[in-house]
């Protein structure tokens, strides 16, 4: 039985929280063809959002001065292989936060603020990395997601 891949793709968008909309739906369309189950998607979708919400607050967080987001998906045996690109601030410290999960057994105006997404996004992706290279600002993940046939 062949296992199906999918060709390599890349969507780039203005940094926006409507760009961040159209770069989700036009990643689940392009990876449409391998049938996702509804939880590998909402994985998907999950751990996109809130690298791309992150890179629209903090790495351009003046609305009036955006910048490019690039996305480069290459489908592999072990899951997609996802490279987020922009050239806006780098993250602090040069490393991305380590994410913490949060008490959420609190009343809702005392929920922790920052770390949570990146909780979040290492708990669902695999081989989170980040590094800043000249004046890029560059993550790989990983998400395990089933083959197709």
């Amino acid at each position: 039985m062949a296992v199906a891949l999918l060709p390599p793709f890349e969507i780039s968008v203005q940094s926006s929280d409507m760009a961040v909309r159209d770069a989700l739906a036009q990643i689940l369309t392009e990876l449409g063809p391998l049938e996702l189950s509804v939880e590998e998607s909402g994985t998907i979708e999950l751990v996109l959002a809130e690298v791309l919400n992150n890179i629209v607050e903090h790495a351009y967080p003046e609305p009036d001065n955006p910048g490019d987001i690039h996305i480069y998906c290459n489908h592999r045996p072990d899951g997609l292989h996802l490279k987020i690109t922009d050239q806006g601030a780098a993250m602090p410290d040069g490393a991305a936060p380590l994410g913490k999960q949060a008490s959420l057994d609190v009343d809702l105006m005392d929920l922790p603020e920052g770390g949570f997404g990146w909780f979040l996004i290492q708990d669902l992706a695999k081989d989170v990395q980040y590094a800043r290279v000249e004046n890029e600002n560059q993550l790989t993940i990983r998400i395990a997601v089933a083959l197709s046939s």
